[in-house]
């Protein structure tokens, strides 16, 4: 089209010297036009790795603090470890985390975490926008190292925590909000929070015995519960007391600083899961029933372990930590040579995810854990299991009846239950 006006125009000879000059305009505006569309294709987002995005959506300026509460949450960037940020029994734990929570609520907003690879994918999203402080000790000379390309000097703004978080420059507002909220004692205050709450101490709960009637074999009152629910899970119902011994020591009113409830321990978020209102969280029957339907979907979550007894402590230690530590522990376990269908092998590899080049491991998606809780819950569980197996258990009723941990029973008809 443009060639063909540029001859129309130059060599129409019956066309007056008017109409040729407009017909010039109209294809030098076509060119420009055409440049344009090609320029704005050809623009493309280089990230810090190399990797080329062609996002359009545009750079987006940082919320402002007015922003930010009436939007009500704030994002947060940061890594995965013990300092910073962690998941614990469903809750957010790690000293940086935790104060930074502490910041949200003093702003009335919710608080969101971004977990981030590296330093250097923290700066950049913080640069382009995408949250609103980076919560990590950075030190000073990470600004010196960075590359213009990624990002000017002057872009953010150390502030805060010890001044080492960071907000965007033109964000001064936040910056301003949170030097004036930190005081130099509130780091040091909030790791013996922590501390203080990841103790035994901060579970309340009154120790019972292991054993009701050891001569008897009667382990517990809740003993008709576990024989008439462990089935569902096609457990060994003195498994799963041995598990509930270990969860609240047969306290039915036992809670943890975390908001876990109940015989069984179950976390609010779980019970609403699993459709137990928060009105019989300790109610004995709903709890164990409740759990039961728990270990049986956590069974189907790790059915691509075979043999049964393995799948049981894989299922211990998801209840405990979470199935997706767990399946890290496995990735880890199969790049180091180990059997990922094994749990001696795994427990031994999830203990790597306390260490920095355990949970920064490119196969490990979900970052640092507390393990050797993990690892400590299945054997003591497993240990005491043993234990109630050597007492004499006395004659077992005929419905539901016990199910061998070895070799389980093929049930006579599919339990059916709705979560």
């Amino acid at each position: 089209m443009v060639v063909f006006l540029w001859y129309f125009a130059r060599f129409a000879l019956p066309l007056s010297r008017v109409l040729k000059r407009i017909c010039l305009y109209i294809v030098l505006g076509m060119i420009c036009l055409t440049s344009c569309k090609k320029e704005k294709q050809d623009t493309r987002l280089v990230t810090p790795w190399g990797e080329v995005q062609t996002d359009s959506i545009p750079v987006s300026d940082s919320f402002t603090l007015r922003d930010i509460q009436t939007n009500g949450e704030m994002i947060m960037l940061t890594l995965s470890g013990p300092e910073t940020y962690y998941d614990y029994h469903g809750k957010g734990m790690g000293a940086q985390f935790l104060l930074c929570e502490k910041f949200a609520q003093s702003l009335g907003v919710s608080l969101r975490v971004e977990l981030c690879k590296d330093t250097l994918e923290m700066i950049w999203k913080l640069g382009r926008g995408e949250a609103d402080v980076i919560a990590y000790m950075l030190p000073d000379s990470i600004m010196k190292t960075l590359p213009d390309s990624i990002l000017g000097s002057d872009s953010l703004k150390f502030c805060g925590v010890e001044g080492r978080w960071l907000v965007q420059s033109n964000n001064t507002e936040l910056a301003d909000a949170l030097n004036q909220w930190y005081k130099p004692n509130m780091l040091e205050d909030i790791k013996q929070e922590e501390h203080r709450l990841l103790t035994t101490a901060s579970v309340k709960r009154h120790v019972y015995s292991p054993f009701l009637n050891r001569s008897t074999g009667v382990i517990s009152k809740y003993d008709d519960l576990f024989r008439k629910y462990a089935p569902l899970a096609r457990w060994d119902w003195r498994l799963m007391a041995a598990q509930c011994y270990q969860e609240s020591c047969f306290d039915p009113q036992a809670r943890s600083w975390a908001g876990a409830r109940g015989l069984m321990q179950i976390m609010p978020g779980t019970a609403a899961h699993l459709g137990l209102a928060m009105s019989d969280i300790h109610t004995p029957e709903p709890n164990i029933s409740a759990a039961a339907r728990y270990l049986q979907e956590l069974s189907s979550t790790f059915s691509d372990i075979p043999n049964v007894t393995e799948r049981q402590n894989f299922v211990l230690a998801a209840y405990n930590g979470g199935a997706m530590h767990v399946r890290d522990a496995m990735a880890l376990t199969r790049k180091n040579g180990g059997n990922p269908q094994r749990w001696g092998d795994v427990a031994r590899n999830m203990l790597l995810l306390r260490e920095p080049a355990g949970y920064n491991d490119p196969v490990v998606k979900h970052g640092y854990m507390r393990a050797n809780e993990t690892v400590d819950y299945v054997d003591r569980i497993r240990a005491r299991y043993a234990q109630y197996r050597g007492v004499p258990m006395g004659k077992l009723p005929s419905a539901g009846g016990s199910i061998s941990p070895v070799a389980p029973r093929k049930a006579k008809k599919k339990y059916k239950y709705h979560v």
